[in-house]
């Protein structure tokens, strides 16, 4: 069985170019999504509806724009603001769905901030498990983060995808054990590819990894300027 995955941060649908970080334009990042014809699609930097108006259900909207299933899945409440985390949007219902909260590391005074982060995991019938993240960007998270992303796939009764924007690059150690686990859709490129910054990348952040007996027959970054992050699609045998 072929399925197409896409991962996106989009960067809560505010359009790269504009200068005004609560512009959203939910259109633009409708379409780049629908070009691609996914069945399964993990998105990153997705608002919920809150009580600031710029807090909209965006993957609700977008799914409905695009006639896809969605399940939402917040990490963080943003005061004055709304919920704010991950989504997976699908052309098939999931089985069932489930927030896999990031332990946040032990306070360190040298670190300004941490920010919760989660897993979105949702299980389909065609026989995957799909699980959608972001790490953090100090590594204590990024590690916390690796290790609940492994603990996920030892647990899953079916194969599994893991799509994300891992604020990584891809020699980093901390990805090791997700390595140790899982394939690289990433090693079917003919040369490197990068995802990010979208208009001159400089470095590979964003993935998609599945297990040792899903096939990648096809994967692109391909040059799209719509987030800060672009687009990432792989074809994928079950």
């Amino acid at each position: 069985m072929q399925l197409r995955v896409l991962t996106f941060n989009i960067q809560h649908c505010h359009p790269y170019v504009q200068k005004e970080w609560d512009e959203i334009d939910f259109s633009l990042f409708a379409d780049v999504i629908r070009c691609f014809d996914a069945d399964i699609v993990g998105l990153n930097e997705v608002r919920g509806e809150g009580e600031s108006p710029s807090y909209r259900a965006q993957a609700q909207i977008l799914a409905e724009a695009l006639g896809y299933h969605v399940f939402f899945a917040p990490a963080i409440e943003v005061p004055r603001g709304g919920p704010y985390g991950n989504a997976i949007l699908s052309k098939l219902p999931p089985l069932k769905t489930e927030i896999v909260p990031i332990p946040d590391p032990p306070k360190d005074p040298n670190r300004s901030w941490y920010e919760s982060r989660c897993v979105a995991k949702a299980v389909y019938p065609m026989g995957v498990t799909m699980l959608t993240t972001h790490f953090g960007l100090n590594p204590e998270e990024a590690k916390n983060a690796a290790e609940t992303v492994c603990a996920e796939v030892k647990k899953a009764e079916t194969p599994v995808i893991l799509t994300g924007d891992f604020n990584l690059r891809p020699e980093s150690p901390i990805l090791d054990p997700i390595r140790a686990l899982l394939k690289d859709t990433a090693d079917v490129f003919s040369r490197p590819q990068l995802s990010y910054p979208s208009d001159v990348p400089r470095e590979k952040i964003d993935y998609i990894f599945t297990s040792p007996a899903v096939k990648t027959t096809f994967a692109t970054i391909p040059p799209v300027v719509a987030s800060d992050h672009r687009p990432y699609f792989a074809i994928l045998e079950i």
